[in-house]
């Protein structure tokens, strides 16, 4: 008889070309796609050259994305983009995304079909996790492990033990994956998942619309997660039919698999969530948060920044004005959603009200540019991490919330609910 296993198993087994894995054996697997950013692939494409490779393993199966300094903020950031570029040029690879053609990579790669369901997914990212919506396995590794990955095409795993995360019931009004990933990464602490699968699953994740579920996969890291992964369904079918470059494999987890640990989560009593400083799993409820006064929101990210964060924040912003001394960013994820957000009405949304409405860029989130806070700002942000100085001044304060209560927390200049409205 068969050893049951967990969707991740499954896709580990098959990329390492075997029947089963187990928990804790190290296995060498095939990559279906690499990627890495205008920070982390300089030093990948250093010691792809230092180890003696010439061409990469396959330039169909590879993405550069320019995403975290641009457009370009000072030379030093000019010149990482460059060797992008020329490394691009170099070896042909199809995939090369700037701020013409792309956006923020975790958002684009999805949207253009280049990630598909049953897919091992490295990059030279933390937050390559988020492709586990789809129900790939997908993870980040360090640029020097990438450099090798360029020239082979392979890399060696250990097989992830599982924690299976069950949320059930029906989401109340301006809760969505954020608040749930949020409202589990306080259940389990940053920590917690330490190098194991966090597999969401139960009724309402069965319901969850993709941007949610990508938003939920983005984080699972912060929970010291290797991935985090959502059994595709019916709802992952149709978002992939439209867009898949490949052909999608649909794995799923056995009924006896075994799990480290299953976690039970009543989404019914949930209401928006908010991260207090300086960690992503020191939360509280919105309403508990107190008076906090803002002097920045940022609205995008690669965990935030898709169409249907951009809809939620708009509908609470339409009609109204953000709050004096607020400075409010909004950074699409990519081309497309800025063209259709453009299309919808909804940047005009944001221009009235008095935010910025700006390019497909990474920005503030890791302090990089597009918003630097100063000593003793505070920000509120749908981004994934508020560590010291991640933003900025290391005496600055981030916190971390949904789009909706961005949204509402610009117009009252203070940490606020859509309800305060």
């Amino acid at each position: 008889m068969t050893q049951p296993m967990t969707i991740t198993e499954k896709i580990l087994a098959a990329h390492a070309g075997r029947e089963l894995v187990s928990p804790g054996e190290l296995i060498q697997v095939r990559v279906d796609l690499a990627l890495a950013n205008d920070i982390t692939a300089p030093l990948a494409i250093q010691v792809f050259r230092e180890i003696g490779a010439h061409r990469v393993f396959d330039p169909e199966r590879l993405a550069l994305v320019a995403d975290h300094f641009v457009p370009n903020k000072d030379i030093a950031s000019a010149e990482q983009a460059r060797i992008l570029q020329d490394f691009a040029k170099e070896q042909d690879i199809t995939h090369y995304y700037h701020q013409g053609n792309g956006g923020v990579e975790h958002v684009i790669l999805p949207e253009k079909g280049l990630v598909v369901p049953g897919d091992l997914v490295l990059g030279a990212d933390s937050h390559t996790c988020t492709y586990g919506a789809l129900g790939a396995f997908s993870a980040g590794v360090g640029s020097t492990d990438l450099g090798a990955v360029l020239a082979t095409g392979e890399t060696w795993l250990k097989v992830p033990a599982a924690i299976r995360v069950e949320y059930q019931g029906e989401l109340t009004p301006w809760v969505g994956g954020k608040d749930l990933i949020l409202f589990t990464l306080g259940r389990i602490g940053v920590e917690g998942a330490n190098y194991k699968t966090l597999e969401f699953c139960g009724s309402t994740m069965e319901k969850l619309p993709m941007d949610d579920r990508f938003t939920m996969a983005n984080m699972a890291v912060e929970g010291g997660a290797k991935n985090g992964i959502v059994a595709p369904d019916s709802i992952t079918r149709a978002y992939v039919s439209e867009r898949a470059l490949h052909e999608p494999v649909f794995f799923s987890s056995d009924p006896d698999a075994a799990y480290e640990n299953v976690l039970s989560i009543d989404v019914t009593e949930i209401e928006p969530q908010v991260a207090f400083p300086h960690s992503p799993d020191n939360v509280r409820p919105v309403s508990k948060a107190g008076e906090v006064p803002l002097d920045q929101v940022f609205i995008g990210s690669c965990t935030n920044g898709r169409l249907g964060d951009l809809r939620q924040a708009a509908s609470i912003l339409k009609g109204r004005t953000v709050a004096p001394g607020v400075r409010v960013i909004v950074l699409p994820g990519s081309r497309e959603i800025a063209l259709q957000a453009v299309r919808e009405g909804i940047a005009e949304t944001f221009l009235e009200s008095g935010a910025v409405f700006g390019p497909p860029s990474c920005g503030p989130c890791l302090g990089g540019h597009l918003g630097i806070l100063a000593h003793k700002e505070r920000a509120l942000a749908t981004s994934n991490r508020n560590f010291v100085g991640r933003m900025g001044h290391p005496e600055s304060e981030v916190y971390l919330a949904n789009p909706a209560v961005a949204a509402a927390s610009a117009v009252l200049g203070r940490i606020a609910s859509p309800e305060d409205l």
